[in-house]
């Protein structure tokens, strides 16, 4: 019961006759943009039905009141310009100033604004104090762990053995040396496969298959102490 009579207080009154057209007209001059029937009505709140308000809209119309425009199959209604009292050059000068301040005003805000968005976005990239935190404790066991390694340096401790060392040699030694065999073996079918083209046949069929010849680095390194024969290597050493 207390709903439906809070309901039945906020309904807005139906207006009629001389009163519901000096409504119409009313707004259409405060609004001063067009306007059809059904908009009129809505924007009344109902206070004149639709039906009512396309009647006044035509009959103001007729009047001079308002003019009528018609786009496809709607009409539109605005209030005609030549009843609308011209503004004083006072009133003109005083709202361009007002105008000019707002602007001016406006721009300020809007230089603020960016600035405190870029302080936003400054103290959104800075780490919080957890994340700090964080990346303190890990650096520190970083550190740490960096120096567990190099604790046996300090010491003079061997790495590796002399056994572990010798057995990294051996294999050293034999894997370079299954290399060198299929490096041979390589040289020698690809000498056959391009004997009868031309270089630039053969680097097109190269790029085509994903052949990879050693580079400069790799030149280098076999001609370093590295990649000695043993022999070679007691030589120099001596």
């Amino acid at each position: 019961m207390a709903t439906k009579a809070k309901a039945a207080e906020t309904k807005v009154a139906v207006l009629k006759g001389k009163d519901a057209e000096e409504k119409v007209l009313e707004y259409m001059k405060r609004m001063n943009r067009p306007f059809g029937a059904v908009d009129v009505s809505a924007n009344l709140k109902g206070a004149v039905p639709k039906t009512a308000a396309q009647k006044i809209l035509v009959g103001l119309a007729e009047r001079g009141e308002l003019v009528q425009k018609t786009c496809g199959k709607t009409t539109f209604f605005v209030a005609n310009q030549a009843n609308l009292e011209d503004m004083p050059a006072e009133k003109l000068a005083g709202l361009e100033a007002e105008h000019k301040k707002a602007d001016e005003e406006n721009k300020a805000l809007t230089a603020e604004a960016r600035s405190l968005a870029g302080e936003v976005a400054k103290l959104k990239s800075t780490p919080t104090e957890e994340e700090l935190t964080a990346a303190i404790e890990k650096v520190a066991n970083a550190i740490k762990k960096a120096r567990a390694h190099l604790e046996p340096l300090r010491a003079g401790t061997p790495l590796i053995s002399a056994e572990e060392s010798a057995q990294l040699d051996a294999e050293w030694v034999r894997w370079r040396g299954e290399w060198t065999r299929r490096r041979k073996i390589f040289n020698t079918f690809w000498g056959l496969a391009t004997d009868a083209l031309t270089p630039q046949q053969a680097t097109e069929l190269a790029e085509d298959l994903g052949v990879e010849w050693d580079t400069s680095e790799h030149t280098v390194l076999e001609r370093g102490e590295l990649c000695a024969p043993p022999s070679l290597l007691g030589k120099r050493r001596r």
